[in-house]
C-alpha cells in the first residue's frame, strides 16, 4: 500500500498525482526495480472500488497489472477488460484455501482499504508492506481506522529511497 506520512492511501476524488515528489533524501537509496518486484507477483486481489479506479487510470496510463491473474472481490457485476481478470462473490477464507493456496505462491492483496482490512481480521495477511510518501494530506481514505482489532507485528525490513518514500515490511504475528 502507498501512503502518506498521516496514513490516508487516497485523496476523497481519488487522484494520485500526490504520488509524484520532488523531495530528496541523500542517504536513500536509488528504488527498486520495479519490474523485477512485479515479477515475483502471482496474483493479485483487488475489491471493487480499486479495480474501477485501476481500470479509469488505465485509460491514460495503461493497465498496471500486466497479464497476471486478478482477482476482484465484489458482489456487483464489473465490466471485465482482459482474459486474466475474474470476479469472485464470497467467503475470503474460502478464496484463499480454494483458489489462492494451491496456486499461487505469492498474492498482493491491492486494495483498498476495506478489503485489506477484511483480510487482516480473518489473519490471511502474512505481511504488510507499506510505502511511505513524504506528505500529509490531511483528509482522505485512511489505511487502518477502525481495524477492531490489535495485530503484533514484526520489523522484516525497511528501505529509505532518494525520492524521499520509506518502505516497510512487516510480518503479521499469528
Amino acid at each position: 500500500m502507498v501512503s502518506s506520512l498521516d496514513g490516508i492511501i487516497a485523496r476523497k476524488d481519488n487522484s494520485v498525482s500526490w504520488f509524484e515528489t520532488t523531495s530528496r533524501y541523500e542517504k536513500g537509496v536509488v528504488g527498486e526495480n520495479i519490474e523485477e518486484f512485479l515479477k515475483t507477483i502471482d496474483c493479485y486481489v483487488m475489491g471493487a472500488r480499486t479495480y474501477e479506479h485501476a481500470l479509469e487510470l488505465s485509460r491514460s496510463y495503461g493497465w498496471a497489472y500486466g497479464d497476471t491473474p486478478t482477482i476482484v472481490v465484489t458482489h456487483r457485476d464489473l465490466p471485465i477488460e482482459r482474459e486474466n481478470i475474474e470476479l469472485y462473490s464470497g467467503e475470503l477464507n474460502k478464496l484463499v484455501d480454494e483458489r489462492l493456496k494451491p496456486n499461487y505462491k505469492n498474492v498482493w492483496i491491492v486494495g483498498g482499504a476495506m478489503l485489506v482490512k477484511d483480510f487482516i481480521r480473518a489473519k490471511l495477511a502474512d505481511e504488510i508492506r507499506i510505502s511511505i510518501l513524504p506528505i500529509v494530506l490531511g483528509d482522505g481514505t485512511l489505511f487502518f481506522d477502525h481495524l477492531g482489532l490489535e495485530q503484533p507485528l514484526h520489523l522484516k525490513d525497511v528501505t529509505a529511497y532518494k525520492n524521499g518514500m520509506v518502505e516497510l515490511c512487516y510480518e503479521i504475528r499469528k
